[in-house]
């Protein structure tokens, strides 16, 4: 496929972004399902691969999308890599899954990144925190300066945790100029905004918080996709419920000259 043909609408300056926390494909529609589908965590469900199928659908419509709450290939997901199965039913070129917690056998918690461009260069950061198991890919797209850097996060449910995490990204995105970070950052808003920190080491916007959590009735934006100013947010929009406990997130990103210049946005392959 070429770069063309993934733009948004034709349009070269346009990227499409979507982030999903996938809790590995399980259909969680109702509290009580935290109980009575907690097995599923574990153990192997007929209509997962199937799930993932309808998923790969949505998200072919993207040109990087980044995931959260993935199986690397486990027994729960019936020995399946979600992130390579997805990428590969959905047509990207590139994938990258990143393992978080590793229970052998049991689950592999993981990150995952799909994109129909190739990254430059890829790095994984292990998230601080009292308890071991979240992290965050960073890949740039193009060389120089005027690079792209997308960054998907998970980070911990603890506020102790993710101040932690978010002075940790703070340090990375600090020397930076185009900058994405999107992910489910267990947080709302206004906990956002008040790490001081994280909000000031390069300004990021908040394309406009969108309710993601529960899928079923949302009344949190715990999902954020943020922004450097130098990146011009188009439509933001919050996905139907698929197969998780989160709704997908999506937004259109229009990228300035230099930076397409830099990843070389124009060139089919």
């Amino acid at each position: 496929m070429t770069h063309a043909r993934a733009m948004h609408k034709g349009r070269a300056d346009t990227l499409r972004l979507l982030t999903y926390n996938l809790q590995v494909g399980i259909h969680t529609s109702a509290y009580h399902h935290y109980i009575t589908r907690s097995w599923q965590h574990l153990l192997p469900h007929s209509k997962r691969l199937g799930r993932l199928d309808m998923l790969s659908e949505v998200l072919g419509r993207f040109d990087i999308v980044g995931l959260q709450e993935v199986d690397g290939g486990s027994f729960r997901s019936g020995n399946v890599n979600q992130v390579e199965y997805l990428a590969h039913r959905a047509g990207f070129a590139f994938h990258y899954q990143q393992l978080n917690r590793n229970l052998g056998r049991v689950a592999q918690h993981s990150n995952g990144l799909l994109s129909r461009v190739a990254p430059s260069h890829i790095e994984e950061h292990r998230l601080p925190g009292t308890l071991p198991g979240r992290g965050a890919i960073h890949a740039r797209f193009g060389e120089g300066p005027d690079a792209l850097h997308v960054f998907v996060a998970h980070l911990a449910l603890s506020h102790r945790g993710r101040t932690r995490q978010l002075d940790y990204l703070s340090e990375l995105i600090t020397p930076l100029k185009h900058v994405v970070v999107m992910g489910d950052l267990n947080c709302t808003p206004d906990q956002l905004h008040a790490h001081s920190r994280f909000c000031t080491s390069l300004p990021l916007h908040p394309v406009r918080p969108l309710l993601s959590y529960p899928s079923w009735q949302p009344s949190r934006a715990l999902d954020h996709i943020l922004l450097s100013s130098s990146l011009e947010a188009g439509e933001i929009m919050a996905l139907d419920p698929l197969a998780s406990d989160h709704l997908p997130l999506a937004v259109d990103i229009h990228l300035p000259e230099s930076c397409r210049q830099a990843i070389s946005l124009l060139s089919d392959q």
